[in-house]
């Protein structure tokens, strides 16, 4: 359940606001569903942002409950009254809903001022999401791979993806409190929030734990909240594996190479393949570390591209291609790979980001 926080004044059963900063607040949230008067009416949000975004007349809106104003049939039934100018309407309760719409809902709340302290940055969190989103599972029968571990320790906000054949990790400075919380929270669930967050001005996260039930089990939940929604996220229930025992701790060769230059190499390479079944950025690509360079080649010797770089230590790893270009986007800029061996994972790193690929025979 999401809430739509918005700047106003309460006026009887509803409120009265200014109409882009409605607009604004409702298009950041990421729910179907928006609920008015404690939950009395609810409609579809899409259709509603689109209809205040319609209104002409004024830059003040005034929403309430339909009351005796209206026709005999829409006081006997629940429904909002819209006043905006000298434009007046009436929307039915369930407007713009549908059968298939999902049950997904915002919350508008309404005060005189809505103050959110800040202990992360929006778009440093909007950065951190998209760099772990995309090595989430899309296999619903592994939940927990389909989430984004958030852990709050030590002062820092450490985000997670992984699939079981990559793994990336972002670690943040965070002043959240002391004491060491979890969530994990599907990937469906944050897709729209990068978005939602670039536009954001301020940003609090925070972790919620509630008893479930009579079980004795606590309901955990990430609370993210910016000016104009607060987005809470429930944790799925699990746990997450253990990654860091396959991060490198030890280095038998090290290079440091331009993101892009590499994966336009890449990208050329694994094209050329064209006598099997497989995908193009699926098949192998081979790296060669050693000698001031980065040498890049694939199946049979039909093409090979060597990376100025540099380099300490000599070794030969193949990764399967998206795998290896995922790494490179995520990371960009000037990115260090290092690994033990043809066997063992290789790390890739840019400051506090981390990803690790596992290689192929």
């Amino acid at each position: 359940m999401e809430q739509v926080n918005i700047e106003g004044k309460r006026s009887g059963d509803g409120f009265v606001a200014h109409k882009d900063g409605l607009v604004n607040a409702l298009s950041r949230a990421q729910s179907e569903r928006v609920t008015l008067f404690d939950d009395d009416v609810a409609l579809g949000r899409k259709g509603f942002t689109a209809y205040l975004k319609a209104l002409a007349g004024s830059n003040i809106v005034k929403i309430v409950p339909a009351n005796g104003n209206a026709s005999g049939q829409q006081i006997a039934d629940k429904g909002v009254k819209v006043v905006c100018g000298s434009h007046e309407s009436y929307l039915p309760n369930g407007a713009w809903l549908k059968e298939k719409t999902p049950f997904t809902y915002s919350q508008i709340r309404v005060s005189p001022c809505n103050a959110v302290m800040p202990n992360l940055g929006s778009v440093e969190l909007a950065e951190a999401l998209s760099k772990v989103l995309p090595f989430t599972s899309s296999d619903e029968a592994r939940p927990i791979f389909q989430c984004v571990r958030f852990l709050q320790k030590d002062g820092k906000l450490t985000l997670a993806g992984c699939d079981g054949y990559s793994l990336s990790e972002v670690i943040l400075n965070f002043d959240g409190g002391e004491a060491e919380a979890e969530a994990l929270v599907n990937r469906d669930e944050l897709k729209g929030l990068v978005s939602a967050l670039r536009k954001a001005k301020r940003v609090k996260v925070s972790f919620e734990e509630k008893p479930n039930g009579d079980e004795g089990l606590l309901a955990k939940s990430l609370v993210v909240d910016t000016e104009v929604v607060r987005y809470k996220l429930q944790s799925q229930i699990g746990e997450y594996p253990k990654y860091q025992g396959i991060i490198p701790t030890e280095c038998l060769a090290r290079a440091s190479v331009d993101a892009k230059e590499a994966i336009k190499a890449s990208q050329s390479l694994l094209a050329l393949w064209y006598d099997d079944s497989l995908k193009p950025l699926a098949r192998p690509i081979i790296l060669t570390i050693g000698e001031g360079k980065v040498t890049l080649e694939v199946k049979g010797e039909r093409g090979q591209t060597e990376i100025a770089a540099e380099t300490s230590g000599e070794c030969k790893v193949a990764m399967q291609g998206n795998r290896f270009l995922q790494a490179l986007k995520a990371c960009g800029g000037i990115v260090e790979m290092q690994t033990v061996s043809r066997s063992s994972p290789v790390l890739f790193t840019v400051d506090s980001h981390r990803c690790v690929v596992m290689p192929m025979a």
